[in-house]
């Protein structure tokens, strides 16, 4: 089993190349564990962790609904953003700005094959970060993501989740606000979830920046721990 996942830090890019870029790696992962069937070839998959910040956007799981987007094509133009339906679980999310977003691209037969332990394994990377800057992140049951003062009216998101998954192999990923403008939130109804608020860290630690190289690094760190894996810069 290949534990060695390839890191790339993509920057700041556009979210259609991104994905494509996605698609080409999550193919390559499936068309090798495909030859390995058919032809017994012995070859190793490869693991990708994909971190990206991405211009204002809004995305749709295939299972969301499109009444969650608050706003018409036009106010989108008028405010630099642009919406795509994509092929990931869940409903309606934002990516935009001061906002890390990291795209595991796995083959989960070299760690584990379990979905859900997949997803909680994630939202534990997520949880772990935000305790070392001292705040107590929780999950919301039967909510997917990272919650704080969860069964409080004070309940608010500060990063969500989505995946997709084929013969193991995932992408899509984790978004997570570090420095986000919450007022693209207000034009959707987050993953759905209506009433419900949504933060991020720079807000929760009352400060008007946080070093995102330095949440990156604090992801990675636990990520690395949880799934038993070797990171490496590609």
């Amino acid at each position: 089993m290949n534990k060695i996942v390839q890191l790339q830090d993509l920057g700041y890019k556009d979210y259609k190349e991104t994905w494509e870029y996605q698609e080409a790696l999550f193919k390559e992962v499936l068309d090798t564990k495909i030859k390995n069937r058919r032809e017994d070839a012995g070859l190793e998959t490869e693991n990708h962790f994909l971190f990206v910040e991405h211009p204002h956007v809004y995305t749709l799981g295939k299972s969301g609904d499109i009444s969650n987007l608050l706003i018409s094509e036009e106010k989108l133009a008028a405010i630099n953003a642009t919406y795509y339906k994509i092929n990931r679980g869940g409903d309606i999310t934002y990516h935009g700005p001061g906002q890390i977003v990291g795209y595991p691209i796995l083959d989960l037969e070299n760690f584990f094959t379990d979905i859900h332990k997949y997803l909680r394994f994630l939202e534990e990377m997520v949880i772990l970060t935000l305790a070392e800057y001292g705040l107590k992140a929780v999950r919301s049951e039967g909510e997917t993501g990272v919650w704080l003062d969860v069964g409080t009216p004070f309940a608010r998101k500060i990063c969500a989740l989505g995946v997709r998954a084929s013969r193991w192999v995932t992408m899509h990923g984790f978004a997570l606000n570090v420095n986000a403008n919450l007022g693209y939130f207000d034009h959707m109804i987050p993953c759905g979830i209506k009433g419900k608020a949504v933060t991020s860290l720079h807000v929760e630690l009352g400060k008007t920046e946080v070093d995102m190289d330095e949440v990156k690094e604090k992801l990675l760190k636990h990520f690395t721990v949880l799934f038993s894996a070797e990171m490496v810069k590609k």
